[in-house]
């Protein structure tokens, strides 16, 4: 059975992490259906092995692994007794601990000694393996965070944007909301890039279908769609599959996912 515990981030890390996460499998292999969402992750695997099913094919995910946003599903596999540790950034935040362009991570999974120092990364994980508890861990991870920080003010208008994003359940035009921001469309989607990690067309996706996921069941979903903005049922479909891994019928018929 898995068990999924959260921890509070110490206070210098509040503004910056939404949550960070322990999940352990036990005894047991389990999948894990992981919908987008618009957190950038940091991963940290300390027992055991993950991998995730893509196409039919089992990839092996590295023991560190930093993910950007997607756009599609991905089901996680966890082997028997293993134990992650997972950093859940804020939508604005993830770019005060990374010096790679965050769109770069856009639907990928990289090893996250491909952008840090390999030395750092497996002093990092060392240190993990060897905690006696939980909490000590965390403590370990956000020591690496607090070391990685480097903060520079909040971008007003990405923060901005996000709001009106969220507000609108992701049903609204980019360039109404570039004109409403005073910014030329091409200069808020480069910055919007650089802060997030996504076009603001890909996050407001996300932030659509997620809306039509979590408010209702299965009873309203196309009612719910076509509020959303799709006119054309085969096209909410895909969409909805490209999401989930599922038809609406299958997601709703008791799928979990995280």
């Amino acid at each position: 059975m898995m068990t999924i515990a959260e921890y509070k981030p110490t206070e210098i890390l509040q503004p910056f992490i939404k949550a960070i996460i322990i999940i352990e499998s036990g005894g047991e292999q389990l999948q894990n259906r992981v919908l987008p969402n618009t957190s950038v992750a940091l991963a940290f695997c300390f027992n055991g092995q993950n991998s995730y099913t893509e196409n039919s094919s089992l990839n092996i995910l590295p023991k560190t692994t930093v993910s950007g946003l997607r756009k599609s599903v991905r089901l996680i596999n966890y082997s028997k007794k293993t134990s992650t540790l997972i950093v859940l950034f804020k939508e604005n935040s993830a770019a005060a601990f990374f010096k790679e362009p965050l769109y770069e991570l856009f639907e990928k999974s990289i090893s996250l000694d491909n952008i840090e120092h390999p030395n750092e990364i497996r002093m990092i994980e060392e240190m993990l393996c060897e905690a006696k508890t939980d909490i000590r861990r965390v403590k370990v991870v956000e020591q690496f965070l607090i070391k990685k920080l480097n903060y520079t003010r909040e971008d007003n208008i990405v923060s901005a944007a996000i709001t009106k994003i969220k507000q609108s359940k992701g049903l609204i035009r980019i360039q109404d909301l570039a004109l409403d921001l005073h910014m030329s469309n091409d200069a808020f989607e480069k910055r919007f890039r650089k802060v997030i990690g996504s076009s603001p067309k890909q996050f407001a996706s996300i932030i659509r279908m997620s809306s039509i996921i979590h408010q209702k069941s299965n009873e309203r979903f196309l009612d719910i769609a076509f509020e959303a903005g799709y006119y054309d049922q085969a096209h909410f479909n895909k969409d909805f599959k490209l999401f989930t891994g599922q038809t609406p019928t299958e997601f709703y018929r008791g799928a979990s996912f995280w």
